[in-house]
C-alpha cells in the first residue's frame, strides 16, 4: 500500500466549487479497483489549502493501472481547472510509527 498526498492552495472563495468538483471526481476513484481510499481535507487555519490523501494498493498500480485506465479521465476532467494549484503531489509509504485512532 502507498499514500498519495496533494496538497493544493486556492482562494478561500474557490473552495465550495472545489470540494463539489472533488465530490464528483471521487466516483472515480471509488470505482478504480487499484484505490483502498482517499479523504480531502481542508486547514482549518487557511481554508484555501486542502489535502487530499489517497491510499493506493501500490505506485505502480496507481500510475499505471489508474492513470492508464478508464477512471482517469472523468477524475482529471473534474479537477483540471484545480491543477495549477498544485503545491505538493508526492507517494508516501507507511511506516511502524503509528497509533492512536489514525486510519
Amino acid at each position: 500500500m502507498i499514500v498519495e498526498y496533494i496538497r493544493y492552495k486556492l482562494p478561500a472563495a474557490d473552495s465550495g466549487a472545489f470540494e463539489a468538483d472533488y465530490a464528483r471526481a471521487a466516483a472515480s476513484l471509488a470505482a478504480s479497483p487499484y484505490c483502498l481510499g482517499y479523504a480531502l481535507e481542508r486547514c482549518a487555519e487557511e481554508p484555501g489549502v486542502y489535502v487530499l490523501r489517497i491510499r493506493w494498493t501500490s505506485a505502480q498500480d496507481h500510475l499505471q493501472g489508474f492513470r492508464r485506465g478508464e477512471h482517469f479521465a472523468p477524475f482529471l476532467a473534474a479537477i483540471r481547472a484545480y491543477v495549477p494549484r498544485i503545491e505538493e503531489m508526492r507517494h508516501y509509504e507507511p511506516t511502524a510509527v503509528t497509533g492512536g485512532r489514525a486510519d
